[in-house]
């Protein structure tokens, strides 16, 4: 006769994945291990193999649960304006102290582990870019923004340089930063 597992508690497994983010702050993710996130949970380590196969996934998936935001995009009637709103509100999210050295290392994970690349992309890059190529398709319906480029091309070209400045560069990038990326942007991209 097998015994049936319990069902797992989601109380449980939301204590791991915030013990798993307190003590990535504390240690940084290269020294963070299952172990120490099961000892300062209250938990076996089989416990929390059982959920995650790895420690890129827990800290994935506790990464994605804290970062509950869609990043959202209001429609004003003018695209810079709602770009510029919606560019900062990922900059002091991914780029603020408080996530900011957490998702440099989640991003630096996914480099050498296809499975969080992809887990990455499909449940955080892709839904904030399909949100932004709907609203950048809105504003060529309004005239706002030429219809020549590709979606993928423009959202690449206003996007590229936060992570390129968020990644590669020290230090915090700013509000006039966005602002600047925006006038480029936009001095080729009007109708």
């Amino acid at each position: 006769m097998t015994a049936s597992r319990p069902p797992q508690s989601p109380d449980r497994t939301a204590v791991i994945m915030r013990t798993a983010l307190d003590l990535a702050r504390e240690v940084g993710y290269a020294k963070l291990s299952i172990e120490g996130i099961a000892a300062r949970a209250g938990v076996g380590k089989h416990t929390v193999y059982r959920r995650w196969p790895s420690k890129g996934a827990l800290f994935l998936d506790a990464m994605l649960s804290a970062l509950q935001t869609e990043l959202a995009y209001t429609d004003t009637g003018d695209i810079v304006d709602d770009l510029r709103k919606q560019m900062n509100a990922a900059r002091e999210l991914v780029g603020g102290p408080d996530f900011g050295p957490l998702y440099a290392a989640l991003v630096g994970e996914a480099q050498h582990d296809p499975a969080i690349a992809e887990a990455l992309y499909e449940r955080w890059v892709e839904p904030i870019t399909e949100r932004t190529r709907t609203r950048l398709r809105a504003a060529q319906e309004q005239g706002q923004l030429s219809t020549e480029y590709d979606l993928d091309v423009i959202v690449a070209l206003l996007y590229g340089p936060l992570y390129y400045r968020f990644l590669l560069i020290p230090g915090n990038y700013d509000a006039a930063f966005i602002d600047s990326v925006l006038r480029a942007a936009f001095a080729g991209l009007k109708p």
